[in-house]
């Protein structure tokens, strides 16, 4: 408990300290009109108040990853609790807030666009077909994910497409309708019940009094599966969005174009990558002690998503633990939601493509929608669909965020100068080498080629695109006449 909460306060004392320093090396100007004053269209352009900001925010970005990502991540042992505290304070929140300033200062533009200022126009139209894809994606893992929770708890027996058609539709209005009419309304009420829900586990905590590890007992693998399962780099993909997630960068342009002030930045881009690594810790714990060999419920073999179940049911009354399970529920469709309409905004960008008439966003969304409803379909049918698809988002989660920290560095560089690029350089670096050593060392069942590429050459090719990124930053970097260091 003590690695605990000493975890919990350096998260926060990293909102104050490190968020202070990242914004003075941004250099925020409180005088400058943004994109929602000059730009305001009554859709996507909508000047909304700081507070719904945030908790919209906050919503976006959660959904089931710091749930669920740190449930399979606290398989690692405390290790986990290291990456969650660090990553998001000196990756996550650090990308989360910088892709969100850029995208505020170019008019709430979208995160390819970024890609294309910073890295070149090759790289914004492949980052523009990526990202889509990653998008639906997303929409298909969280209709499918809220859509059999919601069987598995409270509709038992039901047809699974029912609540997927359902969801879907929900999806389609969202996605239309003009920021603050649907989103803005209900989203600060489930972000309410999703940091309640992460509150009610600490009390928990204290009630209770369960045996979680600390930092001291160690941090060797405690994966039941070690030997397929290191902790570098599996831990970094299962993690995710606790600690540095691209998706995160995809939403906040949505809320860039919301934004009246720069000072509102860092409690809405930094403070909510700072909450969202506060719940994953929360939900690590939880889980590392059901892990452990204290638990009073053996959890072996369960999903992400039963553990949730196994946890709410264990140490809260009947109503709560079905609050609990509600509140994971709308956490999944309320990312699911404004991924699409991300996709929406992206498409339309790159189409120059007026999205104030109804009949333009519609042109936009139902061929997305048509195409979400196919890998729906297919992810049920077949019986390793959906994992499939689950192992491809986690790891195209995070080559988003090494694409998008990259992109930023070359921001930094270009217009700071010094050598204030450091701050995302080296988590750039570090996300190169994970991103680059999965593909080489999971195995095949998890996406990988490491079945059949020996595991020292994984790491040695993970290695070799790690230097290849950086000799081509430094080269590039000192065309552009900016000294680098070497």
């Amino acid at each position: 408990m003590i690695s605990f909460i000493l975890a919990i306060v350096l998260l926060v004392a990293g909102y104050f300290l490190y968020g202070w320093f990242v914004e003075k090396v941004f250099g925020i100007d409180p005088e400058r009109q943004t994109a929602a004053v000059t730009m305001a269209d009554g859709v996507d352009y909508v000047p909304m108040k700081p507070w719904r900001i945030f908790l919209i925010q906050f919503l976006n970005i959660a959904g089931v990853g710091p749930i669920i990502g740190a449930i399979m991540g606290a398989q690692f042992g405390t290790a986990s609790f290291l990456w969650i505290v660090l990553g998001s304070i000196f990756a996550g929140a650090v990308h989360d807030y910088l892709a969100g300033m850029i995208s505020l200062r170019d008019k709430g533009c979208s995160l390819p666009e970024i890609h294309g200022n910073y890295l070149g126009g090759g790289a914004k139209q492949v980052m523009r077909g990526f990202t889509i894809i990653l998008m639906i994606l997303v929409g298909v893992v969280f209709v499918s994910t809220p859509a059999t929770l919601i069987n598995a708890h409270f509709t038992q027996g039901w047809n699974p497409y029912i609540w997927i058609g359902i969801i879907l539709a929900y999806y389609l209005i969202a996605t239309l309708l003009p920021i603050d009419k649907l989103i803005g309304k209900i989203y600060p009420v489930f972000g309410i019940l999703l940091l309640g829900m992460a509150v009610a586990i600490v009390v928990a905590f204290f009630l209770y009094k369960p045996e979680i590890p600390e930092l001291w007992s160690g941090l060797q693998n405690r994966h039941p599966d070690a030997p397929n399962n290191p902790i570098f780099p599996m831990m970094f993909i299962s993690i995710a969005c606790g600690a540095i997630s691209g998706f995160h960068a995809t939403q906040s342009p949505l809320m860039a174009r919301c934004m009246v002030n720069e000072q509102q930045g860092r409690p809405i881009f930094y403070g909510a990558m700072i909450t969202e690594g506060i719940v994953a810790l929360i939900w690590a714990a939880a889980a590392a002690y059901f892990f452990g060999p204290d638990s009073v419920v053996d959890v072996t073999g369960k999903s992400g998503a039963a553990i949730v179940g196994v946890i709410a049911n264990t140490w809260f009354a009947p109503v709560i633990a079905t609050i609990t399970i509600l509140g994971v529920i709308s956490a999944a469709v309320t990312s699911g939601d404004t991924a699409l309409r991300s996709a929406r905004l992206i498409i339309a960008d790159f189409m120059h493509f007026d999205q104030k008439p109804i009949r333009n966003r519609l042109i936009v969304a139902i061929p997305m929608f048509a195409v979400t409803a196919l890998i729906l379909v297919y992810s049920i049918s077949n019986a390793q669909g959906f994992q499939l698809i689950w192992r491809y988002f986690a790891w195209a989660n995070q080559v988003l965020a090494t694409v998008t920290l990259w992109a930023i560095t070359v921001y930094l560089q270009k217009n700071k100068g010094k050598l204030w690029y450091l701050i995302t350089l080296l988590p750039a670096l570090f996300m190169t080498m994970v991103t680059g050593c999965f593909l080489f060392i999971a195995k095949a069942g998890d996406g990988g080629l490491g079945s059949v590429i020996p595991r020292p050459a994984g790491y040695a090719i993970g290695a070799a695109i790690t230097v290849v990124a950086l000799i081509i930053f430094v080269v590039k970097a000192k065309k552009r006449g900016t000294t680098v260091a070497s």
